[in-house]
């Protein structure tokens, strides 16, 4: 087929705003690998952050952001984030977009975790995501961008001169394609669904860093995982997000005892940094002790938070004892393919934006409801620039030879999700991440690198790439010997807070694979 002019994988808010956007003069082609309403951006319960109070200042949101991110923030970044936020805010408004105001019509706004001001805008109390997709998918159906629904990519396809030139995808049937583009888009979101306990939807598992590191993309700051401090907890599983807007309105952590855990921990208690709160939960976890959010003191809880109380009734809880069984998981990826503001990474004709995309705004770990300011303004910007961009000299397909693997042996997802939660998790140190290398190395990484994905099933697939982003997450934690937001490490306790710092770990396929390199760190641990 002849390329198309723009070609999105991903279906949340930062491939819808993208699309839309370079929709304008473009043709554009989205595809999804499960159905449009199956993202994260869906289920974002927080709301979106944005400094448009008359006491607020973008600059007093940039604090924030850089304070939260442990100083390790990209610092124009994030005055890109904050000063266009509140322009993109009052566009989504005129387009149609409605949030909750007061009687007069003003927004009510949030506060939530190591927010300074009140700055969040909700939709329905809890199901701001929910809304702000329903808005941006009544748009797509009056656009001319074409959508392909339960397809996924499974390799990007490289010209003569190793620049991005279209997407090979398999259908659920296993029918693969080739689609051809001027300029690729991965919106594909995070990896939250590698590990145990997560708030992520299903479907979002790291394929798109897997992907661009195959096509020869640099990767950076992997290590830097947030784990949300409460997500429902019963029977041992975590089923669902308990919004930090609930912390924002006043709810407590509390022990069985009714003990408040937050109190002499930090000056914020329950509205400390994420990393913070999410350490502390999971200390008391271990030691056998289980935590509750205390919500006594929310006036009409389940009007307020009407989709979080749902899921609690939905799991058989009681709201009338006034105390929801929490604990933290895997929310948000702060690292990821490294971008710049324009959504460039280092593979010419190949872009990325959201969660899957690290342009540094986030730093080493997120303010709470950044992530969809993020997509609005990071999405903005890539649609407009891509609307603009003059055509490409349009390189040869480069023909490589793929190894067909016969005999695949591969771990299956729910053992790569209790390794990477126990080793990588909320706690790290050098033993288990050394374990965790070893045990990722031993399926022969450089093999499924080179594999042909042509043969594979789509579930095989997906053990692939779990694989090779659970590696680079690994590999990044045991390399950063210190303790920084969401990458905590029991051997290296401290952190500078002070301290400005630029170093990154940042990873390329050529350089990135050493086959020996977990074994060696594991020997040294066992002499």
């Amino acid at each position: 087929m002849d390329p198309v002019d723009v070609l999105i994988v991903g279906s949340g808010v930062a491939a819808m705003q993208t699309a839309l956007r370079a929709s304008k003069t473009k043709h554009v082609i989205l595809i999804t690998k499960s159905e449009l309403r199956q993202s994260n951006s869906y289920l974002a319960q927080g709301g979106i952050a944005c400094a448009i109070a008359n006491e607020d200042k973008p600059e007093l949101h940039k604090i924030d952001t850089v304070c939260a991110g442990r100083h390790y923030n990209n610092r124009l970044a994030v005055e890109k984030l904050v000063t266009e936020g509140p322009g993109v805010i009052q566009e989504l408004m005129h387009s149609g977009m409605e949030f909750d105001c007061n009687k007069q019509g003003v927004p009510l706004l949030g506060l939530e975790g190591a927010h300074s001001q009140r700055r969040i805008l909700h939709r329905h109390g809890d199901a701001t995501g929910q809304h702000l997709m329903e808005h941006f998918l009544q748009q797509l159906a009056k656009s001319s961008i074409q959508v392909m629904e339960y397809t996924a990519a499974i390799e990007l396809i490289l010209g003569q001169d190793d620049s991005c030139i279209g997407v090979k995808t398999m259908s659920k049937e296993g029918k693969v394609e080739s689609l051809y583009a001027k300029a690729v888009v991965l919106a594909t979101g995070g990896c939250g669904s590698l590990f145990r306990f997560t708030s992520n939807s299903p479907t979002v598992s790291g394929d798109g860093i897997a992907l661009a590191f195959k096509a020869g993309a640099r990767i950076r700051d992997m290590e830097f995982i947030q784990f949300h401090p409460t997500l429902l907890y019963i029977n041992g599983k975590t089923v669902g997000l308990v919004s930090e807007a609930v912390r924002g309105e006043g709810a407590a952590l509390i022990t069985e005892r009714g003990q408040r855990i937050m109190s002499d921990v930090h000056p914020q208690k329950e509205l400390a940094p994420r990393h913070i709160v999410a350490q502390t939960i999971y200390a008391y976890l271990k030691n056998g002790e289980q935590v509750y959010l205390d919500i006594s003191m929310i006036a009409d809880f389940n009007k307020r938070f009407p989709t979080i109380a749902a899921l609690c009734e939905n799991n058989g809880l009681d709201l009338g004892r006034l105390r929801i069984p929490v604990a933290p998981g895997n929310h948000f990826l702060m690292g990821g393919i490294e971008v710049d503001e324009w959504g460039k990474t280092s593979v010419q004709g190949l872009y990325a934006v959201g969660e899957v995309a690290c342009t540094g705004v986030h730093g080493a770990n997120r303010l709470a409801s950044n992530s969809l300011l993020e997509g609005l303004v990071y999405g903005k910007l890539l649609g407009k620039y891509l609307a603009e961009a003059p055509e490409r000299v349009w390189p040869v397909e480069k023909k490589e030879t793929k190894r067909a693997e016969s005999q695949l042996v591969l771990p299956n997802l729910t053992e790569i999700q209790a390794n990477i939660m126990n080793d990588a998790g909320i706690v790290r140190n050098q033993a288990n991440l050394s374990r965790l290398l070893l045990w990722l190395e031993s399926f022969d990484l450089k093999a499924l690198l080179h594999v042909d994905v042509t043969r594979l099933s789509l579930g095989e697939l997906d053990k692939i790439n779990a694989i090779i982003v659970s590696w680079l997450i690994a590999y990044s934690a045991l390399e950063r010997t210190e303790s920084r937001g969401g990458h905590f490490r029991t051997d290296y306790p401290l952190e500078n807070n002070e301290e400005w710092r630029e170093e990154s770990v940042v990873l390329d396929r050529n350089r990135a694979i050493h086959p020996l390199k977990g074994r060696e760190l594991y020997e040294q641990i066992k002499a």
